[in-house]
């Protein structure tokens, strides 16, 4: 009866339900501070109100250059105000954003653009080289080819290459703004396509949803404690993970867009203290190059300023730099899968009388759940059952929720295995303390096996950080005839210092066990994505025959 009572007269409709799309944060922007500044580009700015026009000129364009409801836009672009008006104007238009991976070879390329079946490609003038190559491959296999809108940004000074006959700008002039948005007709409905790094065979095309995009935009503000009109600096690059879905956090809380097309630590400081930037995100080597950039680029930097980290766990010698460094840090862990960050480090009250090193270590953990995902749980990966609390029993972080993706493009078998028992498999090995943290203890690919003992290889990297010539630093898995594997580790050092092999196994004999002690010690550049972190399986490459398991 009780069911009875809530079930008639109550419907559902346009008065008291609206699908949910982050399209809506730049429309209530652009209303509310119209005036406000949305996006700087070195002498370049634009208020919310005109980045608002330029994305519905945007959308009426690419609807009239005949571009339907859920196909796909790819776009190859840096931290540039296209990339910002891509966020919003290509869902107006009802299609898909794929952002590639600026840093990725034809070959890939032409395997996500065809993969995707975009219609459309709009490319920056850097990245027009590697580009003709990856549609001449296309052009090759007699695949479709999407039709190019080039953009010239006044701040690239390299080379340039035709590829097209569309300019970014002409585009959108052609257009006026008085552009009817096209709305999801479910929330469901795919506004993005993020391809993962494909460390092995293709890589997997993620697709997100309005619902999801919606969700986590509004939860990064929350998770951030972010005040209206935060300025953001665009560190992380936005083809990642659609920039931890920062595009529309910012338009959500009416910040300020601070573009930049290249990471180096002398325009990231610069900005910071031209632009009294709030907030930026990076991966653990990016912050790590500003931790040992050279005072002089720091100096007149005295406002607040946070700092999300994530994309790989970070060493607590890391975080121990930032804050001397006076930058506060929240440490977050996620993955494309998951639209970037899911579990977040809060900071607790009482750990502010602990000391740096203690903070540090307690940070340096990948935490708890965010607010507005479901759940997070370390899960034995055969029973499906939480493991205890112990901050031992090693588990797999599995998640569930809005902000789950939709699944894999083309690819249900992927998909059924991510999210088989109702969450989705991270590989991701950790353990749960007792109040509730989470760590990563490895993925389940690079735990080391040494004479039938297990072996976390990011342990043995944060030994390795504490060393004063380490920049950066990896470890993995070396074939060895007694032990089956030993721990083998990639340094790179930091420019002018100097450290032998017995010097950094020396180190580590005073911060861990024996049989975690690396027995092999590499000198060399280390791989690195787009993101910034370090790519183990190439590493991995330098020894041909794999120890049995």
């Amino acid at each position: 009866m009780s069911r009875e009572l809530y079930a008639k007269g109550l419907d559902r409709g346009p008065a008291n339900f609206a699908v949910q799309s982050p399209i809506q944060f730049i429309e209530r922007a652009a209303t509310a501070y119209p005036n406000k500044v949305a996006v700087i580009h070195g002498e370049l700015t634009r208020s919310w109100s005109q980045t608002y026009q330029r994305c519905k000129m945007l959308a009426s364009a690419l609807q009239k250059l005949g571009i339907q409801r859920s196909e796909t836009v790819a776009v190859m672009l840096p931290n540039t105000p296209p990339m910002v008006e891509a966020h919003f104007g290509i869902a107006m238009a009802g299609a898909v954003l794929c952002a590639l991976n600026t840093r990725q070879d034809a070959r890939a390329l032409a395997y996500m653009l065809e993969h995707s079946e975009a219609k459309v490609l709009i490319v920056d003038q850097e990245f027009a080289a590697v580009i003709a190559a990856a549609l001449l491959i296309l052009k090759e296999k007699n695949a479709e080819l999407p039709i190019v809108i080039e953009v010239d940004d006044p701040l690239y000074v390299g080379p340039r290459q035709r590829l097209g006959k569309i300019d970014y700008e002409a585009f959108l002039e052609s257009e006026n703004a008085q552009f009817s948005i096209m709305w999801p007709e479910d929330e469901w409905d795919p506004i993005c396509l993020n391809y993962t790094s494909g460390t092995t065979g293709n890589p997997k095309g993620v697709v997100y949803s309005h619902r999801g995009a919606y969700t986590n935009g509004i939860s990064n503000a929350l998770e951030w404690g972010m005040q209206r009109h935060p300025i953001y600096l665009w560190v992380l690059p936005m083809f990642h993970c659609n920039g931890w879905c920062f595009p529309w956090t910012v338009a959500a809380m009416a910040g300020v867009n601070v573009c930049l097309r290249r990471i180096e630590a002398q325009p990231i400081f610069d900005a910071i203290r031209n632009h009294q930037v709030t907030h930026y995100c990076g991966a653990p080597i990016v912050q790590n190059m500003l931790i040992n950039a050279p005072q002089s680029m720091k100096l007149g930097i005295h406002h607040r300023v946070q700092t999300m980290v994530g994309g790989a766990a970070p060493p607590a010698a890391m975080i121990e730099g930032m804050e001397k460094m006076g930058f506060e840090i929240l440490h977050a862990y996620g993955l494309t899968e998951v639209y970037g960050p899911v579990l977040i480090s809060v900071q607790q009250d009482e750990w502010a009388g602990l000391s740096l090193e203690a903070r540090a270590e307690l940070n340096s953990r990948q935490g708890i759940c965010k607010q507005l995902e479901q759940a997070v749980a370390v899960l034995d990966p055969e029973s499906m059952q939480p493991v205890p609390a112990d901050g031992e029993t090693i588990g797999e972080i599995m998640i569930r929720g809005n902000v789950v993706m939709r699944g894999y493009l083309k690819n249900p078998e992927a998909t059924a295995a991510a999210l088989k028992g109702g969450w989705f498999h991270s590989g991701d090995l950790a353990v749960v303390y007792p109040d509730g943290y989470m760590k990563i203890k490895d993925r389940s690919k690079d735990i080391i096996i040494s004479g039938g003992e297990n072996i976390s290889s990011i342990e043995v990297e944060d030994a390795l950080y504490r060393h004063p010539a380490v920049l950066a630093a990896a470890v993995v898995a070396k074939p060895d005839e007694r032990w089956g594997e030993t721990p083998c580790a990639f340094i790179e050092l930091k420019p002018g210092a100097a450290a032998t092999g017995d010097d950094i196994i020396a180190h580590c004999r005073g911060l861990l066990a024996g049989f975690k002690v690396p027995k092999t010690i590499i000198f060399q550049e280390l791989p690195k994505t787009a993101t910034g972190k370090i790519q183990k399986f190439e590493l991995r490459n330098h020894f041909q025959h794999s120890a049995p398991r």
